[in-house]
């Protein structure tokens, strides 16, 4: 239901925003564009997203809004990442606010851009919500720290979060897991658990007779998503399931878990898409028996709840958010972050699923998903956004399925 209430003006402050394809990035892009379906006036201020900085209308996620490009620098490491330079974002970060003067700052980031509206809107007695999307790995993953110094850093980098949220209103973290190793890692406390949402009814789920069995990822091809054993448990399957394997993203390690994949023997039942389309996902996930996150570094997944809501059932790692959404022997099962043959044997298990056993496994995925409903997100920001009390959510309460 939407808002009743007199509408905002709703700066979202990010470091990362389409055209980029990640979990922050989609998160922001529906947020904008939830909000202003419900009569909200929204901004967004992003990194730009090539040589171009400035103002402009940008469509993302189906909605025309107006959008401060910052001028931007790519980070070489990483095969898309771009960052402001510190000493220019918050100056830039004042500019906005100055031009825009939103009711409150939603920002997505502690890190740069980020960093510099918490201090701005501050200091000008703006209101903050900050979501926390980071975890060390996504950093520690495309730096050059060595192995023996990459915890001192992550301590450092929870460190530095700490000392910018507490600055803030209101801090979310997508799942409760999250919201409380935020708080365990960084000593704020209050922190909510608000999901970063979905819209179930964009996904066709099939209950049709498998005619095949179709592995599947979503998501980047980089380091913290562990795609390599995926690679690995995959190969490990018994011949004779016949399995098909479709790794759905791009990212710095496409041609490197490519030539993997035609190591281990698997590139003829591999395929890697690149980016596609969000049709094309769909299609390829109502095509899919299984979908697999082998990743230790979700603080929720978004790729995971579009799987579900496709009625997939779900085998992940047994780490960070992903046991919130995977509740062993009803909608998947988890295995041990790692570990090929407990995937393999995990992966086999669903796919050797009689049909009826399988159509039950597909419904608790979406009895599941039905919990994180985006226009339950959205209210409860609005709440955060106005200073009223919220209360979190239960998104993985117990179930009955009829």
């Amino acid at each position: 239901m939407a808002d009743t209430k007199p509408p905002l003006k709703v700066l979202i402050g990010v470091d990362t925003y389409p055209p980029d394809v990640n979990g922050a990035a989609t998160f922001s892009a529906r947020l904008a564009a939830g909000l202003a379906s419900r009569g909200h006036e929204v901004r967004i201020a992003s990194p730009a997203a090539d040589s171009w900085h400035g103002y402009r209308d940008e469509t993302h996620e189906g909605a025309t809004l107006p959008i401060y490009r910052v001028k931007s620098y790519r980070w070489y490491p990483h095969d898309w990442l771009r960052y402001v330079w510190p000493w220019s974002a918050r100056k830039r970060a004042g500019e906005i606010l100055d031009d825009f003067k939103p009711d409150v700052v939603h920002t997505q980031s502690h890190i740069v851009l980020g960093r510099g509206f918490v201090h701005e809107a501050k200091a000008r007695g703006i209101r903050v919500v900050a979501t926390n999307h980071f975890m060390p790995e996504n950093l520690t993953a495309h730096a050059p720290i060595p192995n023996f110094l990459k915890r001192k850093a992550e301590q450092l980098a929870w460190a530095d979060a700490g000392r910018t949220y507490q600055l803030v209103s209101a801090v979310t973290c997508p799942s409760r897991i999250a919201a409380d190793f935020l708080e365990r890692e960084t000593g704020i406390r209050g922190v909510h658990a608000v999901s970063c949402g979905i819209d179930a009814g964009l996904y066709s789920p099939s209950f049709a007779p498998k005619t095949e069995n179709r592995v599947i990822f979503v998501g980047r091809v980089t380091g913290e998503k562990n795609i390599d054993v995926l690679l690995k448990a995959f190969a490990a399957l018994d011949p004779a399931m016949d399995a098909k394997l479709d790794i759905v993203g791009g990212g710095d390690l496409l041609k490197e878990l490519t030539q993997m994949a035609k190591e281990l023997g698997i590139g003829d039942r591999t395929t890697f898409t690149g980016y596609v389309t969000d049709e094309q996902l769909r299609d390829l996930l109502s095509r899919a028996t299984v979908f697999v996150m082998p990743s230790i570094a979700e603080l929720q997944s978004i790729a995971t709840l579009e799987a579900m809501a496709s009625g997939l059932p779900i085998v992940a790692a047994n780490a960070m958010a992903l046991p919130h959404l995977v509740h062993e022997g009803e909608n998947g099962y988890l295995f041990t972050p790692g570990d090929v043959p407990d995937l393999t044997a995990k992966i086999a298990k669903v796919l050797s699923l009689p049909q009826d056993q399988l159509t039950t496994m597909k419904k608790w995925s979406l009895r599941y998903v039905a919990a994180h409903d985006i226009q339950r997100t959205l209210t409860l920001f609005e709440g955060l956004y106005r200073g009223e009390k919220v209360t979190d959510p239960v998104t993985d309460a117990s179930l009955e399925l009829s």
